[in-house]
């Protein structure tokens, strides 16, 4: 099932996940306009590749290890670990452990649906 723009119930178990990258698989989860709740599933070994856009984001590990690049800066990253990204600032991960990622975007990212 497709998550629906504005729709106030989202069960994840109803929801298909879609491959985004090579290991990396992602469920949109709820959104409207001005948010948009996104899960990304990764293989370890596999990678967000750097990039940027116009929208505030911020990633919260739920498992697994991250090495994350953000505006130039490398850290370890592990469950319980959020991370702010600003609009514009690139970034990107390589998956250390299989893990889960919840990213909040504002606003919503288009590009997604």
């Amino acid at each position: 099932m497709e998550t629906r723009k504005n729709r106030i119930w989202n069960r994840n178990s109803e929801i298909d996940a879609r491959e985004c990258a090579e290991g990396v698989e992602r469920k949109i989860l709820a959104y409207a306009d001005e948010i948009m709740c996104v899960e990304n599933h990764f293989k370890e070994g596999a990678i967000g590749a750097m990039h940027h856009h116009p929208h505030t984001q911020i990633t919260y590990v739920v498992s697994g290890q991250f090495a994350f690049t953000v505006d130039g800066e490398e850290q370890i990253v592990n469950p319980g670990d959020a991370l702010l990204k600003r609009e514009g600032i690139e970034h990107g991960c390589v998956c250390l452990k299989e893990g889960i990622l919840l990213d909040i975007f504002t606003p919503m990212r288009e590009d997604f649906v």
